[in-house]
């Protein structure tokens, strides 16, 4: 576990990095905004393109490891959609609060396991990660918003709704580049090393931004449904995720690979569709603080059980 932890330890310390630089009066407080939309709408999107673009699936168990994050993930949201009832017959969350707790569950952070994979595991890890990121962001995004909208806003525009969501560019991003594997040519060379060029600047900035937006203050300020989605998403997913893998017949390295991508906080930019929708901004960055703090223990763990399995 310490190998592990020291292993991840320079991602976190980028991510304290952001949130020390939020603080500091050496850069204008606009800015932080300014880098959170080039990370959406340029970044991010390059970043997933070039990441399941280029990775390399041949030796991995595709098949299982597609079962196993498929039924792992169905789990997972039927689970935490049937605590709603329980939750709300006593009382413990509000009907806008559950949106958050859902996305911030089933929400995965691939930047930061993108980065963990690169610092501790070797190219195969980060097909993994791409294999993850090409299989669930899209039809992640679709029940988050889904979700979100039945239970933060029964007045939605639906028109809209469906309008965001044709223009996602986490969406596009991993859309075009399974469209571009289709493809009988490779693509040209000098771009796509143009773009892998932005995947490592949209890393580190990415990081940075993870930081910027934690506020530490919440760490103080326990509750149910602060606490729920971070044993949910921390301590269950890795559990069904793992669990589903061995399952199907995974093994090896590539079990602590699945293990990793389960193992990550929840995504920041679920807190941009909360505020958008009229779901609970302020629990989903609440939630993602803590559940990022916590991380930095549970990711260690989860990754040096699951190598006792592999073992």
């Amino acid at each position: 576990m310490l190998a592990a932890f020291e292993s991840i330890l320079p991602i976190f310390l980028l991510i304290l990095g952001g949130n020390l630089l939020r603080r500091l009066p050496l850069i204008d407080p606009g800015a932080w905004l300014g880098l959170e939309q080039i990370g959406y709408w340029f970044l991010y999107p390059a970043l997933l393109f070039v990441t399941i673009y280029n990775a390399d699936f041949s030796g991995l168990e595709l098949d299982a490891m597609m079962m196993a994050l498929t039924a792992a993930l169905v789990a997972m949201v039927t689970i935490t959609c049937g605590l709603w009832p329980l939750l709300d017959r006593t009382g413990l969350v509000k009907r806008t609060e559950f949106s958050s707790i859902f996305q911030t569950a089933a929400r995965w952070n691939s930047f930061m396991a993108l980065a963990i994979a690169q610092k501790i595991f070797p190219p195969a890890g980060t097909a993994v990660v791409a294999l993850v990121m090409a299989i669930i962001i899209i039809p992640l995004n679709l029940a988050t918003v889904l979700l979100v909208t039945r239970f933060a806003d029964r007045s939605a525009n639906w028109r809209k709704i469906g309008r965001d969501m044709a223009i996602n560019p986490m969406i596009l991003g991993s859309l075009a580049a399974i469209l571009f594997r289709c493809l009988p040519f490779q693509l040209y060379g000098p771009f796509n090393q143009t773009l892998g060029l932005v995947g490592n600047a949209a890393l580190g900035m990415g990081l940075l931004a993870i930081g910027a937006g934690l506020r530490l203050g919440d760490l103080w300020r326990p509750r149910v449904a602060l606490l729920l989605p971070v044993m949910l998403k921390l301590a269950l997913f890795p559990a069904l995720l793992v669990g589903a893998a061995v399952a199907f017949g995974v093994t090896g390295s590539q079990l602590s690979y699945l293990a990793l991508c389960a193992a990550v906080p929840t995504a920041m930019n679920g807190y941009l569709l909360a505020r958008q929708l009229g779901g609970d901004a302020e629990l989903y960055a609440a939630v993602t603080t803590v559940q990022t703090a916590a991380s930095f223990l549970t990711i260690p763990a989860v990754l040096s059980l699951t190598a006792q399995i592999t073992g």
